[in-house]
């Protein structure tokens, strides 16, 4: 019996039969050929799942490392990265070698391999932006396939291999189009205040990088020290009727505009409905940011998920708004 505690930022207690780390693709291929027909959880760094009290089965880390250039061309470079590279030191390390397009996406926890499926995105950049292709190995019969950005089917949060496909791949590698000359988006959230905070008058991509890092670590906990998954709730798009309604009726209401209508912020209305803070002795919403589900101590999955289940009534009950859970939750 293996111990998944320290294997995802809740800290929820979790066993599993097996655990493996599978440091290349052979010996991924060999794994998933000697475990067929078990049931099977492909793990990363664990940052942004609800891990079971118990996995009857098999977990497979996918721990491919390495960064690779595969071309150079005159505005852009081609890289490929290993599906266990974490992905904060990825976006250092690609600005160090004057490489841009991730500074947004600095400081999010996880693994390289899992970024696709959630199409990670923080600070208006997403994943999507900068996403060339997929190389995954199917669980299956462990052929190896490379899925076109098209083919990932990328979304708010969500990826063909979150959906349709979910439990048919294990990714492998990322391969990332990057610019050689920055392109900065500094309009998303509190970017330009932070750089004016921290005297910076022209920005680069690095200047970037580090306001994003002193946001994300002001506004949310430090895993090692509170568990959490990082944001628990997806930031519901609605229509712009239901924008316009909800405005005359909430003042101050957090929308953006986005895809024909806007995209709200569910902290601001989980902090609405008052349950930033709030929670009982195992598990809650953090006091700095309602968005984001804290495990006090000795939460289970079971406890985690029924305050979610909680916050999303509340929510629902006052905006008529139903929240959706933004990590994947394993039964």
């Amino acid at each position: 019996m293996i111990d998944l505690t320290q294997h995802n930022t809740l800290g929820l207690p979790s066993q599993a039969d097996t655990y493996v780390r599978a440091k290349d693709r052979l010996q991924l291929q060999a794994w998933l050929q000697r475990h067929q027909g078990y049931p099977l959880l492909v793990l990363g760094g664990g940052s942004n799942v609800v891990l079971p009290d118990y996995w009857p089965g098999v977990v497979i880390a996918p721990a491919m490392q390495g960064v690779q250039c595969l071309e150079t061309r005159s505005e852009q470079v081609l890289i490929e990265v290993g599906a266990g590279e974490v992905w904060k030191d990825l976006v250092l390390y690609t600005l160090k070698q004057g490489w841009y397009g991730l500074e947004n996406l600095a400081d999010i926890p996880g693994w390289v391999g899992a970024a696709p499926i959630q199409n990670i995105g923080a600070y208006g950049v997403e994943l999507s932006s900068v996403l060339h292709s997929v190389v995954a190995v199917s669980r299956k019969d462990s052929h190896e396939q490379v899925f076109s950005r098209e083919q990932c089917r990328l979304g708010y949060r969500e990826s063909i291999f979150k959906q349709e496909e979910a439990e048919r791949w294990v990714i492998v590698a990322v391969r990332m189009l990057l610019r050689r000359q920055p392109l900065l988006h500094l309009d998303y959230g509190e970017i330009r205040q932070e750089l004016l905070r921290q005297q910076v008058e022209h920005p680069d991509a690095w200047a970037v990088s580090q306001a994003v890092i002193a946001l994300r670590r002001r506004k949310l906990p430090d895993p090692a020290v509170l568990g959490n998954a990082g944001s628990f709730f997806k930031n519901p798009w609605v229509d712009a009727m239901k924008a316009s309604e909800l405005r005359d009726h909430f003042s101050g209401l957090v929308a953006y505009p986005q895809a024909g209508g806007y995209k709200l912020a569910a902290g601001w209305l989980i902090d609405y409905v008052g349950l930033r803070g709030q929670g009982d002795q195992h598990v809650g919403c953090h006091v700095d940011q309602a968005l984001v589900l804290v495990n006090r101590g000795g939460a289970k999955a079971a406890d985690i998920l029924a305050w979610a289940r909680h916050v999303q009534a509340r929510v629902q009950d006052v905006f008529g708004i139903m929240l959706e859970i933004e990590p994947r939750v394993y039964r």
